[in-house]
């Protein structure tokens, strides 16, 4: 690790076999504090490049549980970090996508830095979290959908977690998230607070086994797809980058405003998602699901195209297979796993 920081302090970046080798060091616990929030702070400060973020991925997928056997599932995880506060909304899209019979392994954790963490949404809408990967691969086959709770599957983020928990900024383990499915899932749908970071994670995900992405950042900072305005989204298709711009209504929605989507704590977002299925909410929270089931669906093979995702959803909602299938969710772990 010296003479790692010795090299990144004097403005060299690293290669990919070293940032790996820095990464192993720190999930072993061989790495001190100091030196991991000095890797971290040269690195956040300079940014961090493709091979960097190719090697630290690779060495956190050698110390993760792995679960074989669910490649044909989806992933809606994003990096988190936007700071705007709104509900749980890759959570809800990725619930409305399963009940459209898509298999959704939900890789996530609890609140680090935003109101409601997806972990702590779907524990207050008592949908069950899996403990296991045999409780995962369960779920998947009985209702389309499992939640993979990151530090089951990352336990070695432990030596980690006090250094990120004091330094309180984003770091390159918030990109890495996604990038990490224990499911390892090649489809998914990737929300990224900045879009240089989302074109970095696009061109480190470019030559690897990932069949279709998508990397999204809203114009207003949010890592989803927007329903304020345009969306950037990069698409990586078996090796292609391709970039465009969407908006709301080019998918046949309104727009709608920032403050129709945010909440204050997990119950204020456990009780809006409740309300969208029920088709009670306001029509941006809505909007803002739709949207992002239809990025699911397609990267999925659902639809073939966006605006095909939006109508599928759509009727989901209306006709109550959505609700159903949440009400379906929320049986009590005992019951769901006897």
């Amino acid at each position: 690790m010296k003479s790692i920081l010795k090299k990144c302090i004097e403005g060299d970046t690293l290669s990919q076999l070293q940032a790996e080798e820095a990464m192993d060091a720190m999930m072993q616990g061989e790495a001190t504090d100091s030196q991991i929030a000095s890797l971290v702070s040269i690195l956040r400060f300079r940014g961090e490049t493709v091979d960097e973020l190719i090697g630290f991925a690779k060495a956190m997928k050698k110390h993760m549980i792995q679960i074989d056997g669910m490649e044909n599932v989806i992933d809606t995880c994003g990096t988190g970090g936007d700071g705007a506060n709104t509900f749980n909304i890759s959570t809800a899209s990725a619930i409305l996508t399963s009940s459209l019979g898509v298999k959704v392994a939900k890789h996530g954790n609890r609140s680090v830095s935003s109101k409601s963490g997806s972990a702590d949404v779907l524990e207050y809408l008592n949908i069950p979290i899996q403990s296991s990967p045999e409780e995962a691969r369960v779920a998947i086959e009985q209702s389309n959908m499992s939640f993979l709770y990151a530090p089951l599957y990352h336990s070695s983020m432990r030596y980690v977690a006090k250094t990120r928990k004091e330094i309180g900024f984003r770091t390159f383990f918030n990109l890495l998230g996604p990038l990490v499915n224990p499911a390892k899932a090649k489809k998914q749908v990737i929300g990224v607070y900045s879009l240089s970071y989302a074109q970095k994670l696009a061109h480190a995900l470019q030559h690897s086994d990932s069949e279709h992405v998508l990397f999204v950042t809203g114009n207003d900072g949010l890592d989803e797809m927007t329903i304020t305005g345009k969306t950037n989204v990069i698409e990586v298709r078996n090796g292609t980058i391709q970039s465009y711009e969407i908006t709301p209504e080019q998918m046949g929605l309104s727009r709608g405003e920032l403050k129709d989507i945010q909440v204050q704590n997990v119950q204020e977002s456990a009780e809006l998602i409740e309300r969208i299925f029920r088709n009670e909410a306001n029509e941006a929270a809505r909007n803002i699901v739709l949207l992002n089931a239809s990025a699911a669906l397609y990267v999925a093979g659902a639809v073939r195209n966006l605006h095909q995702g939006v109508a599928m959803a759509k009727k989901a909602l209306e006709d109550g297979v959505a609700l159903r299938h949440l009400q379906a969710l929320q049986v009590r772990k005992e019951e769901k796993y006897a």
